[in-house]
């Protein structure tokens, strides 16, 4: 157990931002919603799965919808008192802890801000090991887990529980009221015991996010200390995998059903100058296509950073002339096992082809 405050807060922000993939919302929002909360009441305190007493009920906390627009709302301060008490009552026994659900700006924030103004600790776990656009798209799905009763507010107060068949139905139901409640929404779902979370969650997320900030705000001076460029240690820290190097010179962005979809088109620089390559997202990064060639698809993580900090660019923020190293990191082992592919593989979001791990695919190029 350790103690989570606004310094940790800044380096969980930047680094979970990296794992969200280019979604999961703008990390300064996010950060903005946990320190307002950690002023208000006090650090949070950061549990291991195994600190979980067995019994305990565990609250996972997120924001659902495009991150577009959860940048124009935010998130409210009162909601999660609300939420508590639904799920509360609904289950008849009290909440013991919450955990965030994904990693991202904003849904590595969200349970933050909740275990603060709950009164609650924070589990250091989550259910992707990054972000994925759909909330049945989690490992606790796997495992065979329901993502109902859901409980659901809006920011005008407006609330509620889904009692639903199976985890699609909870996001094609829950999905439909966000377009109705203005596009983003503050739900509390997968509620679940200690054991569950201990055998189905990816652990320590909380912590590797930390981690990775920290590295990415000291990336000049710690890689001048180890004798490398900060390029070459930032990819060996994050364990990345060089996808391409180039400047934005188109951005195709629309929001449709509270999705975020897209194409990013970069013109070469440095190494790669002379090729072309684009990135198709739906609020996350789906694939990376370099001269026509698949250099990596979800469940990898595709990244997007920026070529002199490593500061990672959110979908929503993407923006012509910007100069971006797209940058791959290996999933989670149980996303690639074929009950994960089938939730998250490429051909669940369209692509026309087979999964590849990416550091498979990006040897190719890197060959």
């Amino acid at each position: 157990m350790r103690e989570i405050g606004i310094q940790e807060i800044e380096d969980i922000a930047l680094g979970a931002a990296l794992l969200g993939a280019g979604g999961g919302g703008d990390p300064y929002i996010g950060k903005l919603t946990a320190i307002q909360a950690i002023k208000e009441h006090g650090p949070v305190k950061l549990i291991d799965p195994e600190e979980v007493p067995d019994g305990a009920f565990i609250m996972p906390a997120a924001s659902m919808g495009a991150p577009t627009i959860l940048t124009e709302k935010g998130v409210g301060a009162n909601e999660f008192t609300k939420l508590f008490d639904m799920v509360s009552r609904y289950y008849g026994k009290p909440v013991y802890a919450t955990m965030p659900m994904e990693a991202g700006g904003v849904n590595s924030m969200v349970p933050i801000a909740a275990a603060a103004r709950l009164g609650i600790p924070m589990v250091d776990a989550d259910g992707m090991g990054r972000a994925f656009p759909e909330l049945q798209m989690v490992t606790f799905t796997i495992g065979g887990a329901s993502a109902s009763p859901m409980a659901f507010i809006d920011e005008k107060g407006n609330s509620g529980i889904l009692d639903t068949v199976t985890n699609k139905w909870t996001e094609d139901i829950a999905r439909a009221a966000t377009m109705t409640c203005g596009g983003t929404l503050t739900i509390a779902l997968f509620c679940m015991d200690a054991e569950t979370c201990r055998s189905f969650g990816v652990k320590g997320i909380v912590t590797r996010s930390e981690e990775l900030g920290r590295a990415i705000r000291h990336a000049k001076d710690r890689a001048s200390e180890a004798g490398l460029t900060p390029e070459q240690y930032f990819l060996q820290f994050a364990g990345g995998h060089k996808l391409f190097k180039g400047k934005i010179c188109d951005v195709l962005r629309e929001t449709r059903g509270a999705f975020n979809f897209g194409k990013v088109v970069l013109e070469g620089i440095g190494e790669d100058k002379g090729s072309q390559a684009y990135v198709e997202f739906q609020n996350e990064n789906l694939s990376c296509v370099v001269n026509g060639e698949y250099l990596a698809t979800t469940p990898d993580l595709i990244c997007l950073v920026d070529t002199e900090t490593f500061m990672p660019v959110p979908t929503d923020a993407l923006k012509y002339g910007k100069r971006v190293f797209a940058v791959g990191l290996e999933c989670f082992d149980m996303w690639r096992t074929p009950a994960g592919l089938e939730l998250v593989g490429p051909r669940y979001f369209g692509l026309d082809t087979d999964y590849i791990p990416v550091e498979k695919r990006s040897a190719r190029k890197e060959g």
